[in-house]
């Protein structure tokens, strides 16, 4: 017997949210646990309820379906979550797909490619939108230097200056306090900056802060 899909809803859109979820009940294994209007309520559904997918949009009041995404995988790094959007911006696909995202589906696709994408990503596969492909390909020839300097402008004023503080070999407690932050905030920041800039740990961001010229406080 097939193990149950549960999944969370993550629109603004109430019509469409309501035309997905009538669509997704009516497959056996699919269980939608719950809906958010936007992305901040999205994050915290996330956390509590422990979907196995998430069906996220990019374009939302609170916070984007960026942000959004971001935020969910710092705590659930293994969901399998699924940008389903309007937009065929390649920037919006290159960040979304760097941040870590299972796939990035058009709203403009068949059911049975949906369906079939959702099933495939719990499996652990990555799933895009045929028409997105060719955009996804271009972007990885684009030159390194164009692709670095796409990198440091993905990063925000305060991420930028979290990595400063980096590169200065300081905690999380210790850059809190010098930037008047949560201790948790700047955890966000941290995973955000090595996410972003494709590194693996805290010594490489200040490696790549001092290499850049970015280790000004």
């Amino acid at each position: 017997m097939n193990q149950t899909i549960r999944i969370l809803l993550v629109d603004d859109h109430t019509l469409f949210r309501s035309g997905l979820k009538a669509l997704l009940q009516r497959q056996p294994d699919f269980d939608i646990v719950g809906e958010a209007a936007d992305g901040l309520e999205g994050v915290k559904l996330a956390e509590q309820l422990k979907p196995d997918v998430v069906l996220l949009d990019i374009d939302m009041p609170q916070m984007n379906g960026r942000e959004a995404l971001a935020q969910i995988l710092v705590t659930q790094p293994q969901l399998a979550v699924l940008m389903l959007t309007v937009s065929e911006d390649g920037d919006d696909l290159a960040e979304c797909m760097k941040s870590g995202a299972r796939g990035y589906l058009l709203k403009n696709i068949n059911a049975d490619f949906l369906l079939s994408s959702i099933r495939r990503a719990v499996d652990g596969d990555s799933v895009l939108s045929p028409e997105m492909t060719a955009k996804l390909v271009a972007r990885l020839r684009t030159p390194a230097s164009e692709v670095r300097n796409l990198e440091l402008e993905s990063l925000t004023p305060r991420e930028r200056e979290t990595l400063a503080w980096l590169a200065r070999g300081v905690s999380n407690k210790e850059i809190a306090r010098a930037l008047d932050l949560a201790e948790s905030t700047v955890k966000v920041h941290v995973q955000n900056i090595l996410r972003k800039l494709s590194l693996s740990s805290r010594v490489q961001a200040a490696v790549y802060a001092v290499e850049h010229g970015l280790d000004k406080v």
